[in-house]
């Protein structure tokens, strides 16, 4: 191929991708319905710019923050179903909301065609460096001992991170108090400074500290051991069987998005993901890098609802 030919392929591109079945015939919009600056945002910003290379269109995040996702989710599901809006969603607006908030502008589980797992963040369960817990069961031995004395934060009421911290409290049977804040940064500047006793963040978010030794692990929610963090035990482990608990984010079209569009934009985001610059550079944080097919995901938010909708009702968790 001559170097004329090689400057053309960028103005080809969206020819050639409208001529292999139409799409993307013009420009793609991610929705990310949290606050710039944020893990969604962070994630979308390097995808965007490798669909929009792999694509053939410019691909344009737009943050749409509110009401723990469902603003910004309820303008893709109702955006027309033809491939060009797309939503970054996290466990709220995909699978938990429903049982958190009282009124729902839209049903997840008919409103949206998953397209595929992005990532998993999962969590870890982090005390201040200066508390006496060296370990998970003595943690859980002083949560009996006294019932509602220690406190755990969270981002806010009915975060993932206060959900967490009802998991444990029902698989434990110890009662933590639930001190929710607006959001993670400011919960774990008080576990620092020792306001605050525990935490069950994302891994990414708590990483840093738990590297400086200000704050302790204790166990990883997972069902194996961390890379980055391979001298934590996982729950079971310590100890807490059944400990399983992540956040998650996830590609999703508005409900009607032809099958075969979601598809490959599925193949797309899995072929991003093993980029050098996505990927190994997310698994660094502590995520587990996603990938896959629409079936999967759909099978995996379906796993994720049965599991949440028994532990919000009988926690009796709200959202603000």
């Amino acid at each position: 191929m001559d170097r004329r030919s090689l400057l053309a392929l960028p103005l080809l591109a969206p020819a050639l991708a409208a001529a292999q079945g139409g799409w993307p015939a013009r420009p793609i919009r991610i929705v990310v319905p949290f606050p710039p600056g944020g893990l969604a945002d962070l994630l979308a910003r390097p995808l965007a710019l490798r669909l929009q290379s792999a694509l053939g269109q410019p691909v344009v995040v737009e943050n749409r923050p509110g009401a723990g996702g469902n603003i910004g989710a309820d303008a893709v599901a109702k955006a027309a179903p033809d491939g060009a809006t797309w939503l970054l969603g996290s466990i709220g607006p995909l699978a938990a909301n429903p049982f958190l908030f009282a009124n729902m502008p839209f049903d997840p589980r008919t409103a949206f065609a998953p397209c595929v797992q992005l990532i998993s963040t999962p969590k870890v369960i982090a005390v201040n460096a200066s508390r006496p817990w060296r370990d998970l069961p003595a943690l859980l031995a002083d949560a009996r001992a006294r019932p509602g004395a220690i406190r755990g934060g969270s981002a806010g009421n009915g975060s993932s991170l206060h959900i967490a911290l009802a998991l444990l409290n029902r698989l434990a049977g110890v009662e933590i108090t639930h001190v929710p804040y607006r959001g993670a940064a400011p919960a774990v500047t008080d576990l620092v400074a020792g306001t605050l006793d525990l935490i069950i963040d994302n891994t990414p978010n708590i990483l840093p500290q738990l590297r400086e030794g200000t704050v302790r692990p204790l166990a990883v929610a997972t069902a194996a051991r961390l890379p980055v963090l391979p001298e934590v035990p996982t729950a079971e482990e310590a100890g807490l069987p059944g400990f399983v608990f992540g956040t998650w984010f996830g590609l999703a079209a508005p409900a009607r998005t032809p099958p075969d569009i979601v598809a490959r934009m599925a193949e797309a985001v899995s072929a991003a993901l093993r980029e050098p610059e996505i990927g190994p550079r997310l698994a660094e944080t502590g995520a587990v890098v996603g990938g896959g097919t629409p079936e999967q995901f759909a099978a995996f938010i379906a796993a994720q609802v049965a599991v949440l909708e028994p532990l919000i009702r009988e926690a009796r968790i709200r959202a603000d």
